[in-house]
């Protein structure tokens, strides 16, 4: 039963509630939260961003990447 709570619990965006409009790719630090042990992007549903700022933070991921701030793999 408690498990059951923990996956009905609603999530709130927290790029949302700062009023984000765009997700900075030179922000390496905090993208670095949004990816795995693996360098992998972490999907919505564990991350707890809504739609429109997943796509914005997966590009980000991406472009930081291309720029070597974020390593592509790990290990």
């Amino acid at each position: 039963k408690n498990n059951n709570q923990a996956l009905n619990r609603q999530r709130h965006c927290g790029y949302c509630i700062h009023g984000v409009r765009a997700i900075d790719y030179k922000d390496a630090g905090s993208l670095r939260r949004y990816t795995s042990s693996y360098a992998k992007i972490v999907p919505r549903r564990k991350s707890g961003v809504c739609a429109k700022h997943q796509r914005m933070l997966s590009q980000a991921i991406k472009r930081a990447r291309v720029m070597a701030l974020l390593p592509f793999v790990t290990k």
